[in-house]
């Protein structure tokens, strides 16, 4: 949301390419994680949703560092956001690296 809030004050003419591109990239991480958990019961469709959501995520970044570089927000917010995909994607590799740790246990 915050990544929304931000790009409702770029021009207009990135409507279609650079606001549309970033919203919908930060959103699909959160879209991935949420399948993926609901497929949990099978590790692999749980791994598969996760990498969806960790590549989602990196490509967020760099949606953020274009943003930046059209003189969008300042260096200071730039920082808070890609610091914020890094520990998303933190939490990604450490969730896929540990899936096993999220699958339902057998009754």
């Amino acid at each position: 949301m915050e990544i929304f809030n931000i790009s409702k004050t770029w021009p207009g003419e990135e409507k279609f390419s650079l606001t549309d591109q970033i919203r919908r990239s930060s959103r699909s991480v959160c879209a991935n994680l949420r399948e993926a958990w609901a497929k949990r019961r099978y590790e692999a469709h749980f791994i598969s949703k996760l990498t969806d959501a960790d590549g989602e995520n990196s490509e967020t970044d760099t949606w953020l560092d274009f943003a930046k570089d059209c003189g969008y927000f300042s260096e200071e917010q730039h920082r808070h956001l890609i610091e914020e995909c890094q520990t998303v994607g933190a939490m990604l590799g450490w969730m896929i690296k540990n899936s096993a740790s999220f699958l339902p246990k057998s009754r």
